[in-house]
C-alpha cells in the first residue's frame, strides 16, 4: 500500500513539473548578455572572437537588425538583439498571431525602458530564449515580428 502511495505522488509530482515548463503565459525564458554558445547556458563575446557551437544553429550580432533562431532543438525561439551595455534590448514576451498551417507567425515584446534613463553609446548583442509556443511549428517557416522588422526563421 506504501508503494503505491510513494508511485502516485511521483506521478503527480512529475505531472506538475512538466505543466509548469509549458509556460502558457508567454514570457521570456531566459536572457543573458552575449550570443547562444557553445552550451544553452553560455554566452559568446562576439567582440572577442569566440565562435558558437558547430551543434547549434550558428547566431551572430547584427547592428542592422535583430537575429531570430530555433534553439534547443526547436523547444524555444532565440532572439539577440544588439544595444546599450546598460540598457540591453530585451524581450519580454512572445505572442502567437498566426499558428501554424495558417500563416505561423509570432510577435516579440520588448522591454520598455524609461525615455530619460541614461545609457552608453556602445552596441553589443543580447539574447532572449522563449519557449516555442505549442500552435506554432518548426517544420514551417516562422515569421517573428519584433522591434519593427520581420524575420523569417527557415524550417529546423
Amino acid at each position: 500500500m506504501r508503494v503505491r502511495r510513494v508511485g502516485l505522488l511521483a506521478l503527480a509530482l512529475s505531472s506538475v513539473f512538466l505543466l509548469s515548463a509549458c509556460n502558457p503565459s508567454g514570457d521570456a525564458a531566459e536572457d543573458f548578455p552575449g550570443v547562444p554558445g557553445a552550451s544553452e547556458a553560455e554566452a559568446v563575446d562576439v567582440e572577442a572572437g569566440d565562435d558558437p557551437a558547430d551543434d547549434e544553429e550558428e547566431t551572430e550580432s547584427s547592428a542592422d537588425g535583430p537575429v531570430v533562431v530555433w534553439w534547443a532543438d526547436g523547444g524555444q525561439i532565440a532572439l539577440t538583439i544588439s544595444g546599450s551595455s546598460t540598457c540591453p534590448v530585451v524581450g519580454e514576451q512572445i505572442r502567437v498571431l498566426e499558428k501554424a498551417g495558417e500563416g505561423n507567425r509570432v510577435a516579440i515584446d520588448l522591454v520598455q525602458r524609461p525615455e530619460d534613463q541614461v545609457c552608453t553609446m556602445d552596441l553589443v548583442p543580447h539574447t532572449t530564449l522563449f519557449w516555442t509556443p505549442v500552435t506554432v511549428t518548426t517544420t514551417e517557416p516562422l515569421v517573428v515580428e519584433v522591434a519593427g522588422y520581420e524575420i523569417e526563421v527557415p524550417i529546423k
